[in-house]
């Protein structure tokens, strides 16, 4: 019997820059013969990796050479392509892989098929996690009918409908492949490497073969990978194997032989960042013991002390209880830097100025490694600020650039009806009329947003344009013409997505024109609209015009658009892109639970028994495969590791992995704290001790204080001076939110317009006051949705004043007018007011009414001199400024529409006879405000009284001057 072949099976361990040893090597085997690198062949897990081999080449050989033929096979997120570089030259080809939007629109109907209630973003949503644990079938070569064979036992009803569901999926899926004649991308993936293997058994490549740094252990990739060991001229070179690891320890990994009375195997380790290096030599056909020690290494490599401490670091966790027994230098982080930082900003400041540090060295290199694209984002930003341009080389999603932006912005703004709030957001859009147009564009905007504050008007164009009436200018028209389009298609329902997809298409080239579609980002959205609009016919039927901006947010999260360009020295890397990388300086941010590793995402279609029934890879696999990567990028020379003591909600927990390295290392891992790094980030931006603003007291001159008020003006005066002071002299107004809901301000507002059409229509007719009401809220340009939660109330209201007007008018009480205006003379200030209603009564003296929305003020605030805005407007009276009206004010009423006991509606007064209830008298009340404003006038008006802010705060509610006098900075220590 021939003796078996040791295969050409190597390992790089952490602590060495796979890179630059695995070219070391090659360089070293094959390098003598010009050509001998040209001729071989080198299969990596990613582009990524090509990239960091192709790096390493170019420091190696410093000069002009012809490089091998790098392939990238895929990596471990599966489905992804292999490359062209591996067709098999035959006559039969597999059939065409299908792309990826295509299948997922195909699932998706196929899904609401068969759940007709889904809505078609949730239906998409679901199809994209279907395709993905169909994937995990297909490469693990699982056939998806052994699901009609399993024992499901007690499987809750939850888990057999989504099984039941998922069994008729796909069962109807092969036959939409043979219809299109296409197949799966990872089905494809595992004919072209079974092939590719076979082939290689009787007809290998002139030169080398190297498969260098694949961690995939999917038996199509070990099958190929175990036939490039055991060639010739082939190599395999595994990253981080660990060979030192104790027998025991390999065993417990798994996976276990079942118990042949139980029936049941111990559970695999899977969470350990060995198991899926076992699993891979295991389908291989080969042990650890076939795999020896890659000789070479690089000047980049940390030392083998490191190496060591990373496999005692992620040891099984049975075999911790080993770390009692380590010797003080077999704790050592040497190389090793902690930061542990408050929160998740100052997290991504210490790592940009990190990287700023490192490239004060002249070539000198760092790398940021973490799956917290949050975090990635931070530092990107932060390293801006020193006109540092790095990025992510993982891409960031589509949804979140300015094209794709624009593209959910014109969806929700058609989808709400061209809302306010929705409306200014596409219209200020950074893309929008880009360029030269921009500022003239932006000024009309901006009058548009004026004319929107306040409550929402009627919706869709047509409500907009009669909320702006005579002020809808020729921009305005231009831009209805812009929009028209994109409103019917979303008013009619009957269009299919195509349609939808086309309309909003041809929106946004309206609005931005080629600004939406150029760079990388504007290729992404233009690329994926043209793909989704020729898919849609495939796709779910029942789309909704509502529900297009869900779907359409859910396909872009699932584009990554990958940077281009950035510094030459600094890199941002997810985890699978740091693989096989390496930097002087390699920096492991966000190290916390849930983080790094990441939270295993649930499988909605297969639950994890039934995944270990059809021998899927368990779901907290992930959690070994992001703790391999952690090692990896450990064994740099130089390696600062970071995490937030919280995140944007609550308190964070450390990463199992940072847990680990403190308590294997015990004071070690204090003693690695970076001291000094973490209070530079704390003092960067310290503008050192606050300056609290001392309490504002402005005393402008004489000649610019104000000669005329208005009576509802006095209060603030008196309460609040500097509020005064910001409204009347420095003519500060604060602007009313868009889409604002309808505050009490509004609701009177609207009352007084109800009640003031009435008084000069209807003469006061009580009969007439409801339908004037109704015909009011029947406006056209009034929201539905205020009309409808509002006029009931409102109807109710007016009911309650019709009644009590029709019992005074039985009394002798006559209305005498309804919303004048007039003025008078006080103190030498014009003194000017606005009566809601002034009455005769049987006596002949006047009844001065105020209709409130809300609750009248209190007699005690009239006591201190506060609310005489009703004796202010008695005295103008008296003095004849209301043209058609003379006599005494001989009543002073406050009619509340709010709800009072069990109905709507109440007339109090600040005022009494005789002065009961410790009211003022009546008699002597247009006399008290004669006095208080007459004082106030002299203080603040006609002399030099400082403005002073919240002089009475408990009559000064008026908050939208507290900014502005920096109130929380001084109120309660200088008052």
């Amino acid at each position: 019997m021939a003796e078996r072949r040791r295969p050409r099976l190597y390992t790089i361990p952490a602590h060495r820059a796979f890179a630059d040893a695995l070219v070391a090597g090659l360089v070293r085997r094959f390098g003598d013969d010009p050509l001998g690198l040209a001729r071989g062949l080198i299969l990596l897990p990613n582009n990524r990796a090509k990239l960091a081999v192709n790096n390493a080449f170019v420091r190696a050989r410093g000069g002009a050479l012809i490089l091998p033929r790098l392939v990238a096979i895929g990596a471990d997120d599966i489905g992804e392509s292999i490359g062209a570089a591996l067709d098999p030259a035959d006559a039969d080809p597999p059939p065409p892989a299908i792309t990826p939007l295509a299948r997922q629109m195909i699932l998706a109907r196929l899904v609401q098929e068969e759940r007709p209630s889904l809505e078609a973003s949730e239906a998409v949503r679901l199809a994209g996690e279907l395709a993905r644990t169909l994937d995990q079938l297909i490469v693990e070569e699982v056939d998806p009918a052994r699901l009609a064979t399993l024992d499901l036992g007690e499987l809750t009803d939850h888990w057999r409908a989504a099984l039941d569901l998922f069994r008729i999926v796909i069962e109807r899926w092969p036959r939409e492949l043979e219809r299109l004649g296409r197949v799966d991308a990872s089905a494809r993936r595992v004919i072209l490497l079974r092939r590719l293997a076979d082939r290689w058994r009787t007809t290998p490549p002139d030169g080398f073969v190297c498969a260098a740094g694949i961690t995939d252990a999917a038996p199509s990739v070990a099958a190929m990978m175990g036939r490039v060991a055991v060639m010739d001229r082939g190599l395999v070179v595994l990253a981080g194997l660990d060979r030192a690891m104790p027998d025991d320890e390999w065993a417990a990994l798994g996976p276990h032989e079942a118990d042949p009375i139980t029936k049941r195997a111990e559970r695999a380790i899977e969470v350990h960042p060995q198991f899926h290096l076992k699993q891979l030599l295991s389908r291989m056909g080969m042990a650890r013991d076939d795999v020896a020690l890659w000789a070479d290494g690089s000047d980049h490599d940390a030392s083998a002390a490191r190496g060591r401490t990373i496999a005692t670091a992620l040891a099984p966790a049975e075999y911790t209880a080993r770390w009692t027994e380590l010797r003080p230098q077999q704790r050592q982080l040497a190389g090793v830097r902690i930061a542990e930082l408050a929160t998740p900003a100052e997290e991504a400041q210490a790592i940009a100025l990190a990287l700023r540090q490192a490239l004060e060295v002249p070539e000198r290199t760092a790398a940021l490694v973490t799956p917290d694209r949050a975090l990635a984002r931070r530092v990107s930003a932060h390293c801006a600020r020193w006109n540092i341009a790095v990025d992510d080389s993982a891409g960031r999603p589509l949804s979140i650039l300015p094209p794709g932006t624009l593209l959910i912005a014109i969806v929700e703004a058609a989808a709400e009806g061209f809302a306010p709030l929705a409306l200014l957001t596409l219209l200020k859009h950074p893309l929008v009329r880009a360029g030269e147009q921009r500022g003239r564009w932006l000024e009309s905007v901006r009058r548009l947003d004026r004319r929107l504050r306040g409550p929402r008007p009627a919706p869709g164009l047509a409500g907009m344009e009669g909320h702006l009436g005579e002020t809808a200018d020729a921009w305005w028209h231009e831009l209805r013409g812009l929009l028209g389009p994109l409103a019917e298609a979303f008013d009619n329902s009957r269009l299919s997505l195509g349609t939808l997809i086309a309309a909003l298409r041809d929106a946004a080239t309206a609005l931005a024109g080629d600004e939406a579609w150029r760079g990388p980002a504007g290729r992404a959205a233009a690329d994926l609209l043209a793909e989704l609009e020729a898919e849609a016919d495939r796709g779910p039927s029942n789309v909704a015009a509502t529900g297009l901006g869900p779907l359409l947010r859910l396909l872009m999260d699932q584009v990554a658009v990958r940077p281009q360009g950035g510094h030459a020295r600094v890199a941002i890397y997810g985890l699978i892109e740091a693989r096989l990388q390496s930097a002087d300086l390699m920096i492991l941010g966000g190290l916390n639970e849930g983080v790094w590793p990441g939270a295993a995402a649930p499988d909605p279609w297969l639950a994890p028994r039934i995944r270990a029934m059809l021998g899927l890879p368990g779901l907290e696999r992930a959690i070994g495969v992001a703790a391999h990567d952690f090692g990896q990028a450990l064994g740099a020379r130089e390696v600062l590791i970071t995490r937030a003591r919280r995140d944007a909600r609550s308190p964070a927990i450390p990463s199992r992995l940072w847990l680990r390295l403190a308590a294997m290392a015990g004071d070690e891992f204090d003693r690695a704290r970076d001291v000094a790094l973490e209070q530079w980030t704390r003092a960067i931006d310290d503008g050192g001790t606050p300056q609290p603003a001392e309490r504002p007291a402005p005393c402008p001159p004489r000649r610019l204080r104000p000669t005329a008020m208005s009576v509802t003006q006095v209060d603030r005066l008196k309460a609040d001076p500097f509020a005064f002071y910001a409204q009347q002299i420095l003519r500060l107004r604060m602007l009313d939110p868009v889409d604002a809901d309808p505050t009490a301000a509004w609701r009177g507002t609207a009352v007084h317009a109800i009640l003031e059409a009435w008084a000069r229509d209807d003469a006061c007719r009580v009969d007439l006051l409801a339908p004037r009401a109704i015909e009011m809220l029947a406006d056209p340009t009034t929201h539905p949705l205020l009309r409808a939660l509002w006029q009931p109330r409102l109807l109710a209201a007016v009911e309650w004043i019709a009644q009590r007007m029709a019992a005074e008018q039985a009394s002798g009480r006559t209305v005498l007018a309804a919303e004048g205006k007039g003025g008078t003379t006080i103190a030498g200030i014009e003194l000017s007011g606005r009566f809601d209603r002034i009455d005769r009564l049987g006596d002949g003296t006047l009844a001065i009414v105020d209709y409130k929305t809300g609750k009248a003020p209190s007699a005690s605030a009239v006591r201190a001199g506060f609310s005489m805005q009703l004796g202010l407007l008695g005295a103008i009276a008296e003095d004849g400024g209301f043209p058609g009206i003379s006599g005494t004010a001989g009543a002073f009423e406050y009619w509340s529409l709010a709800r009072y006991r069990d109905s709507f509606g109440s007339v109090t007064s600040p005022v009494d006879p005789v002065g009961k209830g410790d009211r003022v008298v009546t008699s002597e009340f247009v006399g008290r405000a004669r006095d208080e404003f007459t004082e106030a006038a002299k203080l603040w008006l006609l002399g030099d009284e400082p403005f002073k802010a919240k002089l009475h705060p408990e009559y000064a509610p008026y908050t939208e001057y507290d900014q502005l006098m920096r109130r929380d900075e001084w109120y309660g220590r200088d008052q």
